[in-house]
C-alpha cells in the first residue's frame, strides 16, 4: 500500500510518499480502506515536533515522530475487524480520529459508522 511517512521532525520536505505493507488487523482493531483524510492544526504540530514540551511528555516522541505515517483524521471503509469487536462489520463506511490516516490502509481502534 501507499502511505506517506515521515522519519523525523521538520518542514513539509520531510514527508515522503513509499510503499509499505499492509498492517495486520489485531483483535481489538479494524482494518479501513482509507477514503478520505483531513489536514488539521494536530498534523502541522506533529510534523514540526511542536511544541517541544510535547517531545518530553512521550507522546509525540523524542528525537523523531513515534508515529511514522502522519495523518489523524480519516474517514473510508472497513475491510477487516478483529475478533473483539463490536457493532462494526466489513464494509462499514465510518469516520473518526486514526493515528496513521495519510495510508491506503490503515489498522485502527476507535472508529465509528458514518451517517
Amino acid at each position: 500500500m501507499k502511505a506517506i511517512v515521515q522519519e523525523r521532525f521538520g518542514p513539509p520536505d520531510v514527508l515522503e510518499l513509499v510503499d509499505t505493507d499492509l498492517p495486520e488487523v489485531g483483535p481489538d482493531e479494524v482494518l479501513l480502506q482509507v477514503r478520505a483524510a483531513a489536514l488539521n492544526p494536530y498534523d502541522w504540530h506533529i510534523l514540526r515536533g511542536d511544541p517541544r514540551i510535547a517531545r518530553l511528555m512521550g507522546g509525540v516522541g523524542l528525537t523523531r515522530p513515534k508515529a511514522r505515517v502522519a495523518g489523524v483524521d480519516v474517514a473510508g471503509r472497513v475491510e477487516a475487524v478483529g475478533a473483539n469487536v463490536g457493532g462494526l462489520r466489513q464494509s462499514d463506511e465510518v469516520f473518526g480520529f486514526c493515528r496513521g490516516a495519510f495510508a491506503e490502509g490503515r489498522r485502527h481502534r476507535d472508529v465509528r459508522p458514518g451517517a
